[in-house]
């Protein structure tokens, strides 16, 4: 036996030599080439050989395609046979057609190939093998010369049994290989590929047949865990099984071969994915206990905040609000660690822009600022259990709706490490488990926050509470494989860009709450006070110019402008160093001759900027202007005519608005929420600064005094009452 370093996924993009493999499933469908899929992945290969990579197909799908190839053929043959013979031959009879539909397929599967990689300047070359090419040493020198030379001419070698010859060839005792998985596994072991990548139909190995409910892949493979997969039916097309590929793969491990992959040829970028060290498929390795001890799976860690957030409803309201409290004691007690961790991430984010860095770092006042929040939230009223409605159905029979968790939430936001305690907090105090995903840039911040966070869970319950029900997730794939989890996780809350939450709208199925933009208006009505109005625009735009709730176009009535009135507002922004860039409009009537012309009407800046538009026509204008190019974030008027100022405030579709106030004021502490998860502009659950209130849903428990079935309401011998009670 062989032995073969351990690659673990990261190392695949290093791998030199990679053996794939492509199933019958993978290359034919209904007995024909499947073109797209076979094309693609002819283009992922060829693109791994333009970086330098020495690759082998070995493929399967002659007999298939050739089938359909000689279908008239072979109706006609079978039909004459039959009336000569009779139905029992049939079966034998097409057993021994097999041999000329392989040849027949061979030939159309060896064109296609050709003919794909030929679009990419690629060589390949046809290698038929049966099992008496391995079965002497020279034989299998022989061999493994060929592929090595075609190799180093920078030639794919695509090796295929020869079923031509070997076609219904009963096979009796020991055997070289029975099937393409196996002379996958024994050509990989020959010329010593680091990579064996096995295509089929199926995503990788189940620890249950995948049609069960809650069936997970098995990211690594750990043969001496007995009960841990569930071999399934063999397909219908091929000779090789789960069983096969199993039994191939450690063969190939055991021979030498670095790593295997089992995974499915019908994913769309399949080996780009795996070659850039995705959790894809199933990874055998010679030790895979090395591997699946350092790290929990995605789903693992859902599972655990799933566990740990059914422990938290076993606590008291009292037993969540000591946690709290004692989070909010370490962030101070603890504040030299914190900041040292910060500032890490801040050296390593020299280079990014100033409106990053501004969200990345933290101060003692922000942590004082975060602790008097926490305090804050486990000084609220508790939110578990309180009835919202409560109503007699029948005499006997009360029905009763109360507020309840959410489950588990998966919140991933970016470079802002503040952002961890203050959702860490609302999910402990509404009884939610926790998956928090923050930006790498923070890495170091927020690493240090998780750990502080658990061992304030971990002390204060005294292990009651385990500390996965807040877990941190670190990576990419971590995301993009808990975002497949609709049946763990229960909510999801993107916290960043717009590239951002459009990205996890378009790769989930978990329900998503956030906001994309802040893109935040302020309209100077012509009845506004200057003074008034200059100080709110200031506050608007510099409190805190990388926050979502920070001004970005500042839209004057053009009495304003006729008058001159503007310039004062002009003069303190400028003064206050915000740059002005001019809608259309505002250019038009020369308000700043010099100034830039804004990207859009609709841009958020996040920095010292903003747009000055003018408007036309009184607040029916200035509603319609915001309705159109608004990201329903905040808004905000200033006037001194109240008419006005209700109908801006009834007239504006944006989660909040305000009269006479900065739109900074939109933030979860300053609405006495205590801190929040984010601000959702949707329109369903939750909407504005969402804290423990948006965090929650609602059971219901019905409640018999004695036995009601529906049967007894349709005989008429029980009667709905539906009477409201109290809720005391």
């Amino acid at each position: 036996m062989k032995t073969a370093r351990n690659l673990t996924r990261q190392d695949f993009q290093n791998a030199k030599r990679i053996v794939i493999k492509m199933g019958t499933s993978v290359v034919s469908s209904n007995g024909e080439a499947a073109l797209g899929r076979v094309a693609s992945l002819a283009e992922q290969i060829s693109m791994l050989k333009r970086q330098g990579k020495e690759v082998l197909l070995v493929t399967s799908g002659s007999i298939g395609v050739g089938r359909k190839k000689l279908q008239k053929q072979i109706l006609l043959s079978s039909s004459l046979r039959m009336h000569v013979q009779g139905n029992s031959n049939m079966s034998r009879l097409l057993e021994k057609k097999k041999g000329a539909m392989a040849a027949a397929g061979q030939v159309g599967l060896m064109s296609l190939y050709e003919t794909l990689f030929s679009l990419y300047d690629v060589a390949c070359s046809q290698v038929l093998v049966t099992e008496s090419d391995f079965k002497t040493k020279e034989h299998r020198a022989n061999i493994r010369d060929t592929l090595l030379h075609l190799l180093e001419l920078d030639v794919i070698p695509i090796v295929n049994e020869n079923d031509a010859v070997s076609a219904g060839v009963i096979r009796e005792g020991e055997t070289v290989f029975t099937d393409n998985d196996s002379l996958a596994a024994l050509v990989a072991g020959e010329i010593k590929a680091n990579l064996l990548i096995l295509l089929t139909d199926v995503d990788g190995l189940y620890n249950k047949p995948p049609s069960e409910p809650n069936a997970k892949i098995i990211s690594v493979f750990v043969p001496e865990q007995p009960g841990q997969f569930v071999i399934g039916e063999k397909s219908s097309v091929g000779r090789g099984g789960m069983g096969s590929k199993i039994q191939s793969a450690q063969g190939a491990i055991d021979n030498g071969v670095n790593a295997v992959v089992i995974a499915s040829g019908f994913k769309y970028g399949v080996l780009d994915a795996i070659m850039k060290g995705h959790n894809i498929g199933t990874l055998f390795v010679q030790h895979p206990e090395l591997l699946v001890e350092n790290k929990s799976s995605a789903e693992d860690m859902a599972i655990s905040a799933r566990e740990g957030s059914r422990a938290l409803l076993q606590l008291t309201s009292d037993d969540r609000a000591r946690i709290l409290r004692k989070i909010a004691a370490s962030l101070i007690e603890n504040s030299d660690t914190i900041l040292y961790a910060n500032q890490l991430d801040m050296a390593e984010a020299s280079s990014v822009d100033a409106a990053l860095r501004a969200r990345l770092k933290l101060t003692k006042p922000k942590l004082e600022t975060l602790a008097k929040g926490i305090r804050s939230i486990a000084d609220q009223v508790e939110p578990i259990g309180q009835t919202v409605s409560k109503m007699e159905v029948s005499s006997g029979l009360v029905l009763e709706q109360l507020t309840c968790p959410i489950g588990v939430l998966l919140i991933v936001f970016e470079s802002r490490p503040d952002s961890l305690p203050q959702i860490a907090a609302l999910a402990l105090r509404s009884g939610n488990g926790l998956l928090l995903k923050g930006g790498k840039e923070a890495s170091h911040s927020n690493a240090c926050l998780h750990k502080l966070i658990g061992d304030a869970i971990e002390s204060e319950t005294q292990g009651r509470v385990p500390r996965g029900v807040i877990g941190l997730v670190t990576t990419r794939d971590d995301v993009s494989e808990l975002l497949k989890l609709d049946h763990v996780i229960d909510l999801c809350i993107p916290r960043g860009s717009n590239s951002l939450v459009t990205y996890i709208k378009k790769n989930t199925r978990i329900p998503v709450l956030g906001h994309a933009e802040g893109v935040c208006h302020m309209y100077i009505h012509s009845g506004a006070n200057m003074e008034k109005a200059k100080s709110l625009v200031v506050d608007a735009k510099t409190d805190y110019p990388a926050a979502c709730n920070a001004l970005e176009t500042l839209l004057v009535d053009k009495v304003h402008v006729d008058s001159g009135a503007i310039q004062s507002i002009i003069d303190a922004l400028h003064d206050a160093g915000v740059k002005i860039l001019v809608g259309p409009t505002a250019a038009s009537l020369g308000v700043l001759p010099e100034a830039e012309a804004a990207p859009s009407l609709s841009h958020e800046y996040g920095a010292m900027a903003l747009t000055l538009e003018v408007i036309s026509g009184g607040v029916e204008k200035a509603i319609a202007h915001i309705n159109a190019h608004s990201s329903g974030h905040t808004e905000s008027i200033v006037t001194e005519d109240k008419n006005v100022a209700e109908q801006f405030l009834d007239g504006i579709d944006s989660a909040c608005v305000f009269h006479n106030a900065s739109t900074r004021f939109a933030d979860g502490f300053r609405f006495g929420l205590g801190a929040e998860v984010g601000i959702s502009t949707g329109r369903i659950h939750a909407r504005g600064p969402v804290g423990v209130e948006g965090l929650l849903t609602t059971k219901w428990k019905l409640r018999s005094n004695s036995v009601h079935t529906v049967a007894s309401f349709t005989n008429g011998h029980n009667k709905y009452t539906h009477k409201p009670l109290s809720k005391l």
